[in-house]
C-alpha cells in the first residue's frame, strides 16, 4: 500500500530543486507539473527544469516580438481558452442545492427534476454536498488538435499531444479560480463573485471579462451541486444510450437576456444550448455537450464572420471523496467551425482527455481576497 502511494505522489511535479545552492529549500510550483510533460523536455533533470525556465522567461513582451515564439504562443492560448477554460453562460448558485417545485410545471421540466434529485442521491445526498464550503483539485490534461481545414475536408488530429496540469480553488459563493499550464503557456481564469475573467501569460490585459459564470470544467462530474442546480431548470428531451448506458437527455437553453447580456460591440451570442446526459442505471452524470454560436462584426463588405463551438465530454471514472462522488477522468472533442458569406469555411478539432489526481474540500484559510482579479480591472 505504502509503495503504491509513493508512485502515486510521483505521477505531478510539485517542487523544482534549487540548482544554484543545494542546502536552500526547494521551490513549490503555482501548478504541479505532469510527469509526462517533465520529461519530454531534456534528457537530464537539470535540462529539463532550464527548459520549462526557458519558456517562462519568453512570456515577456520582448522576447513576445519573436515570431516563432509569438506563433507558438498563439497556437497554445487558442488550445487553452478553447479547451483548457471555456465559460458557460449561465449563472450557477453553488452554495446550497436548489429544488424546485414540480407543481405548474410541465412533464418535460417535471420529469427532469426528478432525474436531477436521483443525480444528487448518486453523488451522495444533500447532506454532504451542502455541507461543502470550499474546493481545491489538482489534475493534469493531455491536449491535441488539427490544423484549420477548409470546407468539408477530413480533419485529421496530430498525433502529438500537448500535456500541463491545473489547479482550481472553488469557494462559497461564485468565487473560484484556475490555473492551467501546458508546455510552458499559463492561462489563469477565475470569478470574485462579482465579475469572471481570464488572462493568458503572453498578454498583458484580461481577454474576457463578464458577470459570475462558471467554469466548464465543473459541470464534468467535479462539481455535483453545481451541476443539479445547472439542469434543474432543464427539460427532459428524451432517451440515449451512451457506452451501453441507458441515459435521459436533459436540455437547457440560454435564455435572450442572457445572451444579450454576455454580447459585445463587436460580437454577438446567437444560441448557447447545453444537454446533460444521465445514466438511468446509477442516476451518474455520463456525458456533457454544449454548443454556441458566435457571430463577429467585420466590414460591411464582407459581412460578418460566424464560429461554432461544440463540445462532447465523457464523463468516468467516479470515486467518494468525503462522502462525495466525484468524476476523476474524461475525455472532451471540440469542433471549431468558422463560416460566412464571403470567407471560405474552416473546421478545426481538438480533443482533451483529463485526470484529477487530488480533490480536497472545506480549506481553511481560503480568503475572498485569493480570487480578486488582475490589476488592469482596477486601473479601468
Amino acid at each position: 500500500m505504502q509503495g503504491q502511494r509513493n508512485k502515486q505522489k510521483l505521477v505531478m511535479r510539485k517542487m523544482c530543486p534549487n540548482f544554484d545552492r543545494e542546502d536552500f529549500l526547494e521551490t513549490v510550483l503555482d501548478v504541479p507539473v505532469p510527469e509526462e510533460m517533465f520529461s519530454g523536455l531534456g534528457n537530464s533533470v537539470a535540462l529539463r527544469w532550464q527548459a520549462m525556465a526557458a519558456w517562462m522567461k519568453a512570456q515577456t513582451t520582448d522576447k513576445l516580438a519573436s515570431p516563432i515564439v509569438a506563433t507558438r504562443y498563439n497556437e497554445m492560448s487558442f488550445l487553452l481558452y478553447i479547451v483548457g477554460s471555456p465559460l458557460l453562460p449561465f449563472q450557477v448558485q453553488v452554495d446550497r442545492f436548489n429544488q424546485r417545485a414540480v407543481k405548474h410545471s410541465s412533464i418535460e421540466a417535471s420529469t427532469a427534476k426528478y432525474i436531477v434529485q436521483q443525480y444528487i442521491a448518486a453523488t451522495g445526498g444533500q447532506p454532504p454536498l451542502n455541507a461543502l464550503n470550499s474546493m481545491c483539485v489538482i489534475g493534469q490534461t493531455k491536449i491535441n488538435s488539427s490544423e484549420f481545414h477548409q470546407g468539408d475536408e477530413n480533419v485529421k488530429v496530430r498525433s502529438k499531444d500537448e500535456a500541463g496540469g491545473f489547479v482550481i480553488w472553488q469557494k462559497n459563493p461564485d468565487f473560484w479560480c484556475l490555473e492551467l499550464q501546458i508546455s510552458g503557456c499559463k492561462v489563469i481564469a477565475g470569478s470574485n463573485g462579482k465579475i469572471s475573467w481570464r488572462q493568458s501569460s503572453n498578454q498583458q490585459r484580461p481577454i474576457c471579462r463578464g458577470p459570475p459564470r462558471p467554469l466548464r470544467r465543473f459541470l464534468q462530474g467535479l462539481d455535483p451541486r453545481a451541476t443539479a442546480n445547472l439542469f434543474i431548470d432543464a427539460v427532459c428531451i428524451g432517451e440515449k444510450i451512451i457506452n451501453d448506458e441507458d441515459c435521459f437527455i436533459l436540455k437547457l437553453d440560454a435564455s435572450q437576456s442572457i445572451l444579450e447580456a454576455q454580447s459585445g460591440p463587436k460580437f454577438e451570442i446567437i444560441h448557447h444550448t447545453i444537454w446533460g446526459y444521465f445514466s438511468q442505471r446509477s442516476g451518474l452524470l455520463v456525458k456533457f455537450e454544449d454548443s454556441r454560436l458566435l457571430s463577429v462584426k467585420t466590414n460591411k463588405e464582407d459581412g460578418d464572420v460566424f464560429w461554432e463551438t461544440s463540445s462532447e465530454s465523457v464523463i468516468e471514472d467516479y470515486k467518494y471523496v468525503d462522502g462525495v462522488n466525484i468524476a476523476h477522468g474524461g475525455k472532451t472533442c471540440f469542433t471549431v467551425f468558422r463560416y460566412g458569406e464571403h470567407s471560405a469555411n474552416h473546421k478545426r478539432e481538438l480533443q482533451e482527455s483529463w485526470k484529477i489526481e487530488e480533490v480536497d474540500f472545506n480549506i481553511q484559510g481560503l480568503k475572498p481576497e485569493f480570487f480578486m482579479p488582475p490589476t488592469e480591472f482596477h486601473k479601468k
